[in-house]
């Protein structure tokens, strides 16, 4: 597993929670929809995210595939190691980059 990958679930797995915890305690302190706008962020940061991470491992796929490709014709398989962390990163890493965002505004 490469360090990027590893940045990408540590990210997730630890700020997270801290965003989510955020959000449900100004959802609290400003009443079921008072926080409407935040609501509305929500949901288009992970549509957005959605997109922007198949965009990106349809990429990753298409970069992985002419390295390979090149790789065979020069009678090496070198370039495949570590191609599903390479995709695996390119996936997360929308989600991730919203994430380390809403950490910042949310704890200010």
């Amino acid at each position: 597993m490469n360090a990027d990958l590893i940045e990408e679930f540590a990210v997730l797995w630890f700020l997270a929670p801290l965003v989510m915890s955020s959000r449900v305690q100004d959802f609290a302190f400003s009443g079921a929809f008072g926080g409407s706008s935040e609501m509305g962020r929500m949901v288009t940061e992970k549509l957005a995210a959605a997109m922007e991470s198949v965009s990106a491992v349809n990429v990753a796929l298409v970069k992985e595939g002419i390295d390979a490709a090149a790789g065979f014709a020069m009678g090496t398989s070198a370039g495949l190691a570590g191609a599903s962390d390479r995709v695996a990163v390119a996936a997360m890493k929308p989600y991730g980059e919203r994430v380390r965002a809403n950490v910042l505004r949310l704890s200010k």
